[in-house]
């Protein structure tokens, strides 16, 4: 009778090891970003061997030693004794796998001949667990796994549980790194659509884009500047929604119709930006909703004026030059791909000369954690910090502090008119 109750534990938890195993598999397979990957499949393992400590050592390209280290389970006590002290790179036993990558399982690591014991202030560790991972053939990084919580040795069950998570592990790296290749690719593609400024003396001008750093860096920020065959000169800043290849192409096919218009045409931003919603609207019946702020910078006799339009895109910022700041609160219509009928308002500002005009995508001043008035406040008083530094510090300076939390695209273009009329 006891065997047979041992018996049935024994399938019992077999069937909740597989379970587990399947629902780890769903885990890592899902992520798409690399070193989240190999974290999760560390902690994975850690959990369903009943480890206490875990890591993965990814090997250098010869496939040598180990150059990258992960670890988890380290308390902060543990972790502050080893600080200062250099991840290992495969001596010793760690390196058995390097050499041979068949699973290791030690009962004493102290007692293995390859064994060259640890450096000052690093836990005891007597059992240790190793498999390799592989992806497409090649040997990627070694599993390693250490010390069970129930002060047992690893078992043969526990070995087998690792290597199937070691071959999904190999999936999972690979189409994280594929990710990351066509993401990175894409993002290259878009900053190549992105134009670089001609000179545009007697102004300063400057511009920053930052990717989105979450889930997926694509986005539709852009910007442009151009001077018009009238003297002025045309400012365009906007925003395609959506984070993918489609709101990148669109984006570099809203940029090239609004140059094409803005200098063809000596009209009110207002008609340019109309013109760009009836064409949008003909040719494609889904085209994504965009804002955008189209301005002319019109020289006068002793100031310049700005001309501007927005649809439903955030107001310029004007910093003054005593180092003052405001936002040209006007109203700023309805987005691009709503409805072509709906009027869209001019408006027009005189500006002193050496005033500084920021214009901006909402990715620098929306944060989830407060609304976006706050967001505007907090991105006045950085304008106000940082007034009085050239352009191209001044970009940087507000990307590097924005109120946002980073997780959308930005774009920004400032401009700085010269001192003198």
């Amino acid at each position: 009778m006891d065997q047979i109750a041992e018996q049935l534990r024994a399938l019992a938890s077999t069937k909740e090891r597989l379970e587990g195993l399947l629902d780890a598999v769903l885990t890592i397979t899902g992520e798409l970003e690399l070193n989240e990957v190999l974290r999760r499949i560390v902690t994975t393992a850690m959990h369903l061997c009943g480890a206490r400590y875990g890591a993965l050592g990814v090997l250098d390209e010869e496939g040598e030693y180990l150059e990258q280290f992960i670890t988890v389970g380290l308390n902060d006590e543990e972790k502050e004794a080893l600080a200062g002290i250099e991840f290992p790179h495969g001596e010793g036993v760690l390196g058995l796998l390097i050499q041979d990558p068949e699973p290791l399982r030690l009962e004493d690591i102290s007692t293995h001949p390859a064994s060259v014991g640890y450096p000052p202030g690093h836990p005891h560790m007597r059992s240790l667990l190793g498999v390799a991972i592989s992806v497409r053939g090649e040997i990627y990084g070694d599993l390693y796994l250490s010390e069970r919580l129930d002060g047992r040795p690893f078992e043969h069950g526990d070995q087998e549980v690792l290597v199937a998570l070691a071959s999904a592990a190999g999936i999972a790296i690979e189409s994280a790194r594929l990710f990351g290749q066509v993401r990175d690719s894409a993002e290259n593609f878009q900053r190549l659509l992105l134009p670089v400024l001609p000179d545009l003396s007697p102004y300063s001008a400057a511009t920053i884009y930052r990717p989105a750093a979450e889930p997926n860096h694509l986005g539709g920020d852009w910007y442009d500047a151009l001077r018009l065959p009238d003297g002025a000169l045309g400012v365009v800043i906007g925003d395609v929604c959506g984070h993918d290849l489609s709101a990148a192409a669109t984006m570099a096919q809203m940029r090239n119709m609004l140059r094409a218009l803005f200098y063809d045409r000596q009209t009110p931003p207002s008609d340019v930006l109309r013109q760009v919603d009836v064409t949008l609207e003909s040719a494609c019946s889904d085209s994504p909703v965009t804002t955008v702020l189209a301005a002319r910078v019109e020289p006068g006799e002793e100031d310049w004026v700005l001309h501007w339009c927005a649809a439903g895109h955030l107001p310029p910022l004007v910093i003054t030059p005593d180092g003052q700041a405001e936002y040209l609160l006007n109203e700023p219509g309805v987005p691009l791909g709503v409805d072509p009928g709906l009027p869209r308002p001019d408006h027009r500002r005189k500006l002193r000369p050496g005033t500084t005009v920021v214009f901006f995508t909402d990715g620098l001043v929306e944060h989830p954690a407060h609304s976006i008035d706050e967001g505007m406040d907090a991105l006045i008083e950085l304008a106000v910090t940082y007034a009085s530094l050239p352009v191209d510090e001044l970009v940087h300076a507000l990307a590097d502090h924005r109120p946002s939390e980073g997780r959308d695209d930005m774009a920004i273009l400032a401009l700085r008119l010269p001192a003198q009329g």
